[in-house]
């Protein structure tokens, strides 16, 4: 791993939060209570092999077996699927509070057993986040649309407590790899505060835009709310993004030019009081989709062809944007791609326990 200027050392993590993997297998991670994202050489144990479907049930108990504590201890922050092995990795907090401590597990893709990825002694490098906000910045991010602090609002299968965190919890929202260089979306300690990094791999320094979007349920242009979750798009020279309540995006890369202000495309709205939670894109039958799930509705599927012809949307209503077909697909967290014919989904249950499945993309 020493191309990509990896150095062995301890990781030493104070979050964990989003995960995905790039070139040969390198797990990004990125920590925002530090601030940096770190590049792991995870030294993968598995054998390669095709991505077969992979069901697990109740991996939260599972997971909280392996580390010692009840289900309702295990937060999973984020999944992510080894692109040789198809290996599962999750990104965890065990415990709440002060006594919350991170973790990054590996799931067998052979036989469903449950380890935590070692730290110590690893071969990683670090890329820290220079315009995150400050650990005492007192503005705050708000993680769902509605709702006073504390208060626990249900949508479907899915109940969240309403938090006001910082928002450096939000320095890093999402990120992806593609044409050599890691995208990372999130905040800023900037007054317009949404941003899209891209940051050269192996690590240095790189370039971060802020981003204008026409949010259609507020009715007006933002530069406040940060992209939740995105995709590369048209082989990396853009992306497929949405917001809460709940723009989804397009952006051309080639605008994101260090200190530029990009103006994204707002191409669909999917539902005021929603929060988009993670999204994916697969080929089937020659077609390119995108899949989103999202906290009020089931899955979303969009044709990639409906979202290259749809014209801007710029109006305060809630215009129909490209055409969409929800799914009858509720509970659905988190998505990860497994190879070319399935998608990893975790989906909660109505007894909010959580478990992973494999949803066969010629079939959605």
């Amino acid at each position: 791993m020493g191309e990509f200027g990896l150095k062995r050392g301890r990781v030493d993590l104070q979050s964990a939060g989003p995960i995905t993997f790039g070139p040969d297998g390198v797990l990004f991670l990125a920590d925002n209570a530090a601030a940096t994202v770190y590049a792991i050489d995870v030294a993968d144990p598995g054998p390669a092999g095709d991505a077969e479907p992979f069901d697990l049930a109740d991996i939260d108990a599972r997971i909280g077996s392996y580390l010692g504590c009840a289900p309702d201890g295990v937060t999973i922050k984020d999944i992510a699927v080894h692109p040789v092995s198809h290996n599962v990795y999750l990104s965890v907090r065990r415990g709440q509070g002060e006594a919350a401590q991170p973790v990054l597990v590996r799931i067998s893709h052979v036989d469903g057993a449950v380890a935590d990825v070692p730290l110590d002694d690893v071969p990683f490098a670090a890329a820290a986040i220079g315009d995150a906000p400050a650990e005492d910045d007192e503005r705050l991010d708000t993680t769902l649309p509605l709702g006073d602090e504390g208060e626990e609002v249900t949508y479907g299968t899915l109940t969240f407590r309403l938090l006001r965190e910082p928002i450096r919890t939000a320095t890093i929202t999402d990120m992806a790899y593609a044409n050599g260089a890691l995208l990372v979306a999130g905040l800023s300690n900037e007054e317009f505060s949404s941003k899209l990094r891209r940051i050269p791999f192996p690590f240095s320094d790189g370039a971060a835009s802020s981003l204008e979007i026409f949010h259609v349920s507020h009715g007006k242009w933002e530069t406040q709310a940060p992209i939740r979750a995105f995709v590369p798009y048209e082989d990396g020279t853009s992306i497929l993004a949405s917001y809460t309540c709940t723009p989804v995006v397009h952006f051309r890369l080639a605008d994101l030019t260090d200190g530029a202000k990009a103006i994204g495309r707002t191409v669909a709205e999917l539902g005021p009081v929603n929060q988009p939670l993670d999204m994916v894109s697969f080929a089937s039958d020659g077609e390119e989709y995108l899949l989103v799930a999202n906290s009020a509705h089931g899955l979303v599927k969009i044709a990639c062809r409906d979202i290259d012809d749809q014209a801007p949307l710029t109006s305060p209503h809630e215009p129909v944007g490209v055409p969409r077909e929800t799914k009858d697909l509720r509970g659905i967290r988190r998505l990860a791609n497994l190879g070319d014919g399935y998608v990893l989904a975790l989906q909660s249950d109505d007894a909010g326990r959580q478990h992973l499945r494999s949803l066969k993309t010629a079939s959605l």
